[in-house]
């Protein structure tokens, strides 16, 4: 009597490969994060974080940039050092910058909708440059607003004060983060060629 056993696939390759791109910009933004310098106009450090979330939701789309920016969170707050300068638990979470973190999954969200639609993922480098900058910007506008929020929630200031130590004080390096985001999924049509 011979038995023969039939391979099953419980989790499809492309739910896996998903995943897995899921986990590396995750990795991606926690390394962003070792880039924190202090700004001398905020508490809040500058962070290439930020960039983590654009490139997530530009090249993962709407549904798989939200859980990478989840797992990133995640991550950080079970221990793993992957918040601005290195920090981890649940302290950043709730802490003045905790509005930041807390909107990358939405920002990521955001971004990918611009960037894809609703329906179907396609290469990011065939929206258009505008398009692009406009799905960041929406991004952008998100995250620091949420920042706002919870930086004048933590620290008791009100909503214009918080406004100009945590969001205004930032727009240079915002400038320069879209136009790298941009430039990066540029990038990708000279390596895809």
């Amino acid at each position: 009597m011979s038995t023969e056993a039939e391979s099953v696939e419980l989790v499809g390759e492309e739910i896996i490969g998903n995943i897995v791109r899921a986990a590396l910009f995750a990795t991606l933004t926690g390394a962003f994060a070792y880039v924190s310098i202090p700004n001398p106009l905020s508490p809040v450090p500058v962070s290439l974080q930020v960039l983590g979330v654009f490139l997530a939701g530009a090249f993962l789309g709407p549904f798989w940039g939200s859980v990478s920016m989840g797992l990133y969170l995640l991550s950080g707050a079970v221990g793993a050092p992957v918040f601005a300068g290195g920090s981890a638990g649940i302290g950043p979470l709730f802490g003045y910058t905790a509005g930041y973190l807390w909107s990358y999954p939405v920002a990521a969200t955001v971004i990918g909708m611009i960037v894809h639609g609703r329906e179907t993922l396609h290469n990011p480098d065939s929206v258009g440059t505008v398009r692009l900058a406009l799905a960041l910007t929406c991004g952008t506008i998100l995250i620091y607003s949420l920042g706002t929020i919870g930086f004048a929630l933590v620290q008791n200031v009100g909503l214009i004060e918080a406004f100009f130590l945590s969001a205004i004080a930032f727009i240079p390096f915002e400038i320069l983060k879209i136009a790298a985001a941009i430039g990066i999924v540029r990038s990708d049509v000279a390596v895809a060629a």
